[in-house]
Order: C-alpha cells, then structure tokens, then sequence
C-alpha cells in the first residue's frame, strides 16, 4: 500500500460538495522554551514485560525535538529507550539522572511524580 491509502484508509464517501480530503495526522506544536516545559518523570512497569522504563511526559513541541531531547537523554543515562506516544522513555529506573539532566540544561519545572 502507498503511504496515501494508508493515511486515508478510512475514508469511504462523502456526499458534501465542499468536503475536502485532510490529512488525518496532527499539527505538530512549538517547541516551548526549556524554561517554560512542565516536564514530569515517573517510573512505569506496565505493559513492558516486567521491565522497568523511565517515562518523561508533558515535554511540548515537536518531534524532531522530543527525539533530540530522548536521544540525549539515554546518553546521558547510558542506556536504551525509544521516543512514542509524545512520551520519551528511557529504560531502567533512572528518573535521579533524568530529573538532574533536565535541571542541569534548564528544564527547571521538572519534577518526579
């Protein structure tokens, strides 16, 4: 399937003659300021197959830059993760190094929850 029957999938007729085909995906924000993220860290078990993962949610912008600050986010803690769902995860119990990185580049409303 090319990427267009995969994007509109779903769409079967419309019998409005102003209807206009739009891309289902959402319009990625700004990227706020560090200063201005209300970045939270929690730690999650569930649904990973026992395996512990440090979730960094709230972090609004867009992608590229939730995949940079992943990215430099798991050098920072040597280790694994993935960036999906808007949230950056990072594996293992590492929300000490996460909470001290993001203060450190001036993330200063992050917080662990």
């Amino acid at each position: 399937m090319s990427n267009n029957t995969k994007t509109f999938n779903s769409f079967v007729y419309s019998t409005d003659p102003n209807f206009k085909l739009e891309d289902d995906q959402q319009e990625e924000e700004e990227t706020l300021l560090p200063e201005e993220q209300k970045v939270k860290i929690r730690l999650e078990k569930k649904h990973r197959g026992g395996k512990t993962v440090t979730l960094i949610e709230n972090f609004v912008g867009t992608n590229e830059d939730k995949e940079e600050l992943g990215k430099k986010l798991k050098t920072s803690c040597g280790t694994g993760g993935s960036v999906k769902d808007g949230e950056i995860l990072v594996q293992g119990d590492n929300r000490e190094k996460v909470l001290q990185w993001l203060l450190k580049n001036g993330y200063k409303n992050s917080k662990k929850v």
